[in-house]
């Protein structure tokens, strides 16, 4: 049988927080709902072996550069190759290495916080975020080492902080997979998008259904079925969340007045309009630029 190891593969990289630095992060409001124990890099991990009869109190996520390995967790073994992750769940058995003649070359973090089971479905299972012209598996490592760095520096509040928020940036990206390779995805506008990109260049005119139908060359209920079905909104229902949004923006980044805003939109008047932004934001437009724009 090969020699098995658990460390000391060369140019690793780890960080292992200190306990109290722990007790620090549970009780902080922001860093207690996710904050990283552990984390690391092994580099062509040859012989690389773990097994944890009763597993550990933390989550344990390995990402696999390159090359190969294998977890074994609840009965079954799981093979990772190149952009694979795996999330280990805490307090149970396992066990994990890399395969004799491909090693594997991992990103891995520990991880806890009362907030984990936003991430439950891709526990236990394997995420594959093999390499096409949009995976962004470059940006994703960017965000690791974004964590590692900041740690690296420090555990001033301000650095834990930060690393939690770039960890749950980091799952998210796993677990909307979809949304996540979106922004790099050249592709045709499709209805949706064309009819929204029409309704915020008109968000300062007097449009309706039909002309918002007509941009995408649809009929109004049909393009009102579609869209609804698409979005969970009715198409004029997007439309005036959309007003709403610029509406925000006006009040907290320009001087403006609230009626000038009103009728920039085209709302009737100061009082349809307070009535349709309260609906939106449970908040009246001075109210939002008196918290937001003080």
């Amino acid at each position: 049988m090969s020699k098995r190891i658990g460390e000391g593969f060369k140019g690793e990289r780890a960080i292992i927080l200190p306990y109290n630095i722990r007790d620090l992060l549970a009780t902080n409001p922001i860093t207690e709902q996710l904050y990283v124990t552990h984390i690391g890099y092994y580099p062509f991990a040859k012989y690389h072996y773990r097994k944890r009869e009763k597993g550990t109190n933390q989550y344990i996520l390995i990402y696999c550069e390159k090359g190969s390995g294998w977890i074994e967790f609840n009965g079954e073994i799981h093979r990772l190759t190149r952009d694979m992750t795996f999330i280990l769940p805490p307090n149970q058995p396992h066990a994990y290495g890399a395969d004799d003649k491909t090693p594997w070359s991992i990103y891995w973090i520990h991880f806890m916080g009362s907030k984990t089971s936003m991430f439950s479905q891709i526990i236990n299972k394997i995420v594959d975020t093999s390499v096409s012209f949009d995976s962004r598996n470059l940006d994703r490592i960017l965000l690791f080492e974004e964590i590692y760095q900041n740690l690296e520096m420090g555990y001033s509040v301000e650095n834990l902080e930060y690393t939690t928020f770039c960890l749950m940036y980091f799952l998210a990206s796993l677990k909307y997979l979809v949304q996540y390779r979106e922004v790099k995805k050249p592709k045709e506008l499709d209805v949706i998008q064309k009819s929204i990109l029409f309704m915020k260049d008109n968000l300062e005119n007097k449009i309706t259904l039909d002309d918002i139908a007509n941009s995408v060359g649809y009929s109004s209920s049909h393009f009102s079925n579609y869209f609804t079905q698409k979005t969970n909104f009715p198409p004029y229902d997007y439309y005036n969340q959309l007003k709403i949004q610029k509406a925000c923006s006006y009040l907290q980044f320009s001087d403006l007045k609230i009626k000038e805003i009103a009728y920039k939109l085209g709302y009737f008047d100061q009082f349809h309009f307070s009535k349709a932004f309260k609906k939106e934001t449970e908040m009246s437009p001075k109210d939002y630029r008196k918290k937001y724009n003080p």
